[in-house]
């Protein structure tokens, strides 16, 4: 057996465990709800009021690296990563499993979803120490909803908290060695 064949069977049961599983009513109500980009929505518009209207210079900072880091995140992803690993979604070709959404016709390696919230996570927490167990929360449950659904295999989640992560370091990188020091969350 081939190593990838291997990572794919892996994948396969890790799979089945959450969606299938791991299934059951609650979950059938909430993680078509929390994997919702629309759910999002009124979350992202008043974090944006929040940091215009009382973040301040930090404020309007954080806002600037959250807009750089998801632009940044979404070409990795979607222009770049998926259609290079070019992996079809478990909806797409898995029987048995528990689907809560509609089948996407896009790849399926990494997960947008879990790369943007991992990215916006990464670069909250790095400004707002006190709130960052609410970051990676919301960022875990996004991520973990994606399998729940049956659009995502666990490792598509996996690469694309990693990919979300770094693209953000690589941001806060860049900031620490623009003239906006000053901004840096690092010192």
């Amino acid at each position: 057996m081939t190593m990838l064949a291997y990572f794919n069977q892996i994948d396969t049961r890790l799979f089945f465990f959450f969606n299938v599983h791991l299934a059951n009513p609650l979950f059938d109500i909430l993680m078509p709800f929390i994997t919702d980009k629309y759910t999002w929505l009124p979350v992202w518009i008043a974090a944006i009021v929040l940091l215009l209207w009382k973040g301040g210079k930090k404020g309007k900072a954080v806002l600037i690296l959250v807009l750089l880091s998801v632009v940044l995140t979404d070409v990795s992803v979607n222009r770049l990563l998926k259609p290079l690993i070019h992996r079809v979604r478990p909806c797409n070709v898995l029987q048995g499993l528990h689907l809560l959404v509609h089948r996407s016709g896009s790849f399926s390696m990494p997960s947008s979803h879990a790369a943007n919230f991992f990215t916006l996570a990464t670069i909250f927490s790095a400004y707002y120490k006190r709130y960052q167990w609410i970051f990676w929360l919301s960022a875990a449950l996004v991520a973990y909803s994606r399998v729940a659904v049956g659009v995502h295999y666990p490792f598509d989640i996996l690469v694309g908290a990693l990919v979300g992560w770094i693209d953000a370091q690589i941001v806060l990188l860049l900031l620490s060695r623009s003239s906006l020091k000053k901004f840096n969350p690092r010192g």
